[in-house]
């Protein structure tokens, strides 16, 4: 009988590897660290100060607001937050932060007409946002010691990575997982060095392999926070008012190459985590790398809704004057459509601009 050895290059594994860390879970990865972490060998290179920890300088930690909740992958109506509706934002806002986790974020059973007493909004605005939290949002019970089921998967979910705050006018990052957050892994050379001196070479094999998924841990995080910080700094005036017109186009590639990172690696990092923005409710980190068409749809249903009785034309023409974007009746009408407004002077089939 043949045997076969599959043979890989040490660094397409690493690139395996590396992807495999990119795309884990916040829960998940957080588990490896602590189990590396509690493990013989870890902890005697920790004593000898071979391996340290050095804290990131400006993290903070802060508590999830949808604790037993995640954000379903499989919605088809994340963007609404956003795009078609906006307005809920202002009317989370309105509410306040603390109501509105008391009356929608938490488990409670209390009726929409008590959401609606509490708050201080119309019974149809409390259904609404009830509605909009339960579409996006689903239970967790294989969470908290409850057992699942082997024949029930659980529901593919967006990892909730971290939170957003704004202090003194800024928006303020803070992390869920104190485990991965607590800082990063920094290698003493010249403890190294003595360190090897005196072990076996299976002990020096075993060493060598743990610093080197080090190394990969701490790719992880620090290119994870390098790209939170930086969509703070872009993103800063949609942060900060909630306007989902102030949501500035930025791609992934855009932010790949500011980052001076490969443009898959970001794409494998963001495409299954999901951040707490301001007003309590969470999105997938990528809705914050708009392309410009998303930014131009934001755009003009805020125009549209600031100003209803504008014709697809005058809509067109007052994109032009705030952006130089120059749309056809045809694309005004079809992002009227995507935003879930209704349409204007469907009679006029002239395009908008020559």
């Amino acid at each position: 009988m043949f045997q076969t050895t599959l043979s890989v290059k040490p660094g397409i594994y690493g690139r395996l590897k590396l992807a495999q860390l990119l795309e884990m879970p916040e829960r998940d990865f957080g588990e490896t660290l602590r189990q590396m972490e509690s493990s013989d060998l870890f902890r005697r290179l920790h004593q000898a100060g071979v391996v340290m920890l050095e804290p990131y300088g400006r993290t903070r930690f802060m508590m999830r607001r949808l604790t037993g909740f995640e954000l379903r992958r499989s919605s088809t109506d994340l963007s609404q937050l956003l795009n078609g509706q906006g307005e809920l934002v202002g009317l989370i806002q309105r509410i306040g932060q603390e109501r509105f986790e008391e009356c929608f974020l938490r488990d409670k059973a209390i009726s929409t007409e008590e959401r609606s007493r509490l708050c201080g909004i119309s019974i149809s605005e409390a259904s609404k946002l009830l509605e909009l939290v339960n579409r996006l949002y689903i239970k967790t019970e294989f969470e908290g010691g409850t057992s699942m089921s082997p024949q029930t998967a659980p529901a593919p979910v967006f990892s909730a990575v971290a939170g957003i705050e704004i202090e003194g006018g800024r928006p303020i990052l803070g992390f869920f997982h104190q485990n991965i957050w607590k800082g990063r892994y920094r290698i003493n050379k010249e403890k190294q060095e003595r360190w090897f001196v005196f072990i076996s070479p299976r002990e020096a094999l075993r060493t060598k392999r743990l610093l080197s998924r080090l190394e990969f841990f701490n790719q992880r995080k620090n290119t994870l926070y390098r790209v939170l910080e930086t969509l703070l700094e872009i993103q800063t005036e949609y942060l900060v008012s909630g306007n989902p017109a102030k949501r500035r186009a930025f791609t992934q590639r855009s932010l790949a190459a500011k980052l001076d990172i490969e443009t898959s690696a970001l794409n494998r990092l963001i495409s299954n985590k999901a951040i707490q923005m301001p007003w309590g409710l969470e999105i997938p980190i990528k809705e914050l790398l708009p392309s410009s068409k998303s930014s131009l749809k934001e755009l003009l249903y805020c125009l549209a809704k600031a100003k209803p009785g504008l014709t697809d034309k005058k809509l067109a023409f007052e994109l032009w004057l705030l952006c130089r974007a120059r749309l056809s009746r045809r694309s005004i009408a079809q992002y009227r459509k995507e935003t879930g407004l209704s349409a204007r002077s469907p009679r006029n089939k002239e395009k908008c601009f020559a």
